[in-house]
């Protein structure tokens, strides 16, 4: 069975910065595109970036100039770098493995 274990949220002001961590269980990581995804309360989950095997990104245009999505699969681990951050950034952010597999989610909050 594999696992997604996010890391790396909690609170930053308006303008900071935070780096969320996955780390997957398993040689899943190696295989798959991986992605984050969000969910603020009240709203449906949505998408942040994902990441091919290959390394080809692709990202929502929320976070487009401002978050990076990378991987390393020697640390079966991906990253979301996510810079100059705003309050409606503020969400659980969720791993991904398509289709069907996901982490618990880490709650990100930005507010001064």
């Amino acid at each position: 069975q594999v696992q997604l274990v996010e890391s790396g949220g909690g609170l930053v002001q308006p303008g900071g910065s935070l780096r969320l961590s996955c780390a997957a269980s398993g040689s899943i990581l190696r295989r798959n595109a991986m992605g984050w995804y969000r969910q603020a309360p009240g709203k449906p989950r949505e998408f942040v970036a994902i990441i091919t095997s290959g390394g080809a990104t692709s990202y929502a245009d929320s976070a487009k100039g401002r978050f990076t999505i990378s991987r390393d699969n020697t640390k079966n681990t991906v990253y979301l770098q996510m810079n100059s951050l705003k309050p409606e950034d503020t969400a659980v952010y969720i791993c991904n493995a398509p289709p069907a597999t996901w982490g618990q989610g880490i709650q990100v909050t930005v507010s001064s």
